[in-house]
């Protein structure tokens, strides 16, 4: 079933109350910034964590997940404030900073396989194993739903808003956003991981290679087929180089003050770079997705 902005509004209708409403800053004429590093847990993963565990009949074992990192510290954010047991498999590229964050929330980590799908694999065997609830991070209804509850607030935050510009990994979040929202999407991977760019292409998921600065955050290997189904339509697919994306990331913080993971930096480095450019007069809405960093990188 194609997911649609009722499944979004239901979404929004659970969360309420758990999660931020993060703000909105200005960043020029027409260019506004979603503050989504300043969510619970650093991200905006913690919207389907919530939604996904609130919508389900939880088992004794708890819950469990395959991250890298991200998605991982909103589940276990999530089920801290739902007194549930929390499992996290996180693959070798998980930055330490990360790894530290959900043992400081109480969940139990694997680290485990260099890249996420094979903590994904290894995830799947033992929730076979325990009978614990899975959360996907990019490809279950209720996951992608709850992302896709950022939209709504930016219409609300930004009348007359056009186009929402999203980074992706496996399109958890850009497919919440384009089922939700009315206007353009705008979805930036890095190139040296063209995940949602090679499935529009391909019009399926496929396999791709993981690698470079986003590799924790957005090192999908192959797209969600939920995120992928919505994604057909409105959609612009830009691909940045890793050198923007570090660029895009010191500006944030040289010239805004925002502390972002190179992830998080990711949309905001389509702009910059020059990959991608707004229609004349029209009003646009970067998501500034995770601050998970260490900030003594950020200088």
């Amino acid at each position: 079933m194609r997911l649609t902005r009722t499944d979004v509004e239901k979404a929004a209708a659970a969360i309420e109350g758990r999660v931020r409403r993060t703000p909105v800053v200005e960043a020029g004429p027409g260019i506004w910034l979603k503050l989504e590093c300043l969510q619970y847990s650093g991200s905006f993963k913690v919207r389907g964590a919530f939604n996904r565990i609130v919508a389900a009949d939880l088992p004794a074992s708890g819950v469990i997940a395959a991250s890298g990192g991200n998605h991982g510290l909103a589940v276990a954010y999530a089920a801290r404030a739902l007194g549930v047991r929390a499992e996290i498999f996180v693959p070798e590229v998980c930055a330490p900073v990360k790894i530290a964050g959900l043992r400081a929330l109480g969940a139990e980590v694997m680290v485990t396989g260099a890249i996420y799908a094979e903590a994904l694999e290894a995830s799947r065997e033992r929730a076979a194993e325990t009978g614990a609830l899975e959360l996907h991070a990019y490809d279950q209804a209720e996951v992608v739903a709850g992302q896709g509850t950022l939209a709504l607030e930016l219409e609300q935050q930004i009348p007359g808003l056009d186009t929402v510009v999203v980074a992706a990994g496996g399109g958890g979040l850009a497919g919440g956003v384009r089922a939700a929202f009315g206007g353009d999407v705008v979805v930036v991977e890095p190139e040296l991981i063209p995940t949602i760019h090679e499935a529009l292409r391909a019009r399926e998921p496929v396999g791709v290679a993981v690698s470079g600065v986003g590799a924790d955050a957005l090192g999908a290997s192959r797209a969600g087929r939920i995120a992928l189904d919505v994604l057909q339509d409105r959609v612009t697919s830009v691909l940045v180089t890793d050198e923007a994306i570090a660029e895009a990331r010191r500006t944030l913080w040289r010239d805004h003050r925002v502390a972002a993971e190179h992830a998080g930096a990711a949309a905001y480095a389509a702009l910059l770079s020059g990959r991608w450019e707004p229609a004349p007069g029209s009003t646009t809405a970067i998501v500034v997705c995770g601050s998970n960093t260490d900030p003594a990188t950020l200088a």
